[in-house]
């Protein structure tokens, strides 16, 4: 996976904000610009994500637009974390930073699961398996898999997000890296969802079809500022897409609950998981 040189989903929503800020106090870039003492194209490249602003332009421009102290302060929290490197930066080469930005920052990640296990459930000889069905080179592989580990930790923290996830029966049945190594993962998902921070449902074969059944999995990041809108991040064969549009993630979310309203219980989500790794 290539590094992303494009600016993180983080950076583009700030970019936003100030635009829209900016917009709602009836101002031009042009009169905004002068207003702050700056030129045209330096607000401009600061709305259009193109350059990252540090946090006292983002203080200047609020002061000059006006708004509620605690945007304010949200904001400028936010134009300091975009230039925090966190530990994914380590693993660009390996792990789509945006993604992984997102993933630490939730207060709750939403996921329904077409083809295979979440990543941050995964067992490492199951995550091996899934490797290793697209990368050949060992060390790669190696590399990769210490970048899932790394993942993980986000569940182990004490402000740890709210995981709820929903599968397709599928995923359970299919032997991925063998019969040994499926069993080991589907105990390790009925230990996951034993803790006070995990949820774990699954739709079930006979339900039939389901909505959007042609597509892939979805994620939906929450966020407990005011500044955090939802973000949805949607799988596909040509790779993730985050949708961050208010109108694009109400409808990923409302899929989302649509499936899960076909979801098993916990409880007897438990019982067809202990029943599949029986057989």
């Amino acid at each position: 996976m290539p590094p992303e040189n494009s600016p993180t989903v983080r950076h583009r929503r700030l970019a936003a904000e100030l635009r829209h800020l900016r917009e709602a106090a009836n101002l031009t870039p042009a009169d905004a610009a002068a207003a702050l003492g700056w030129s045209k194209s330096k607000l401009t490249r600061f709305e259009t994500a193109a350059t990252r602003p540090q946090p006292a332009d983002v203080a200047a421009m609020f002061g000059l637009y006006g708004g509620d102290e605690a945007l304010k302060l949200a904001l400028v929290e936010l134009a300091r974390k975009i230039r925090t490197r966190g530990w994914w930066a380590t693993y660009s080469d390996v792990l789509a930073p945006s993604f992984v930005e997102l993933e630490n920052d939730a207060s709750t990640i939403r996921t329904w699961g077409a083809h295979l296990i979440h990543g941050l459930l995964q067992t490492p000889d199951y995550t091996r398996a899934v490797i290793r069905a697209d990368v050949t080179d060992e060390a790669e592989v190696n590399r990769r898999l210490q970048a899932r580990e790394h993942r993980k930790a986000v569940l182990a923290r004490e402000d740890a997000p709210r995981l709820d996830v929903v599968l397709d029966e599928a995923v359970l049945r299919r032997p991925v890296g063998g019969p040994e190594v499926m069993r080991g993962q589907l105990r390790a998902l009925l230990e996951a969802g034993q803790r006070e921070n995990i949820t774990v449902r699954v739709v079930p074969i006979e339900a039939g079809a389901y909505p959007n059944i042609g597509a892939g999995s979805v994620t939906i990041f929450g966020f407990p500022r005011q500044i955090d809108l939802d973000v949805a991040h949607v799988e596909s064969f040509a790779g993730g897409v985050f949708v961050e549009d208010l109108v694009e993630v109400r409808r990923c979310s409302v899929t989302v609950d649509r499936i899960s309203e076909l979801a098993l219980s916990e409880e007897r989500s438990a019982a067809l998981i202990r029943a599949i790794t029986e057989e």
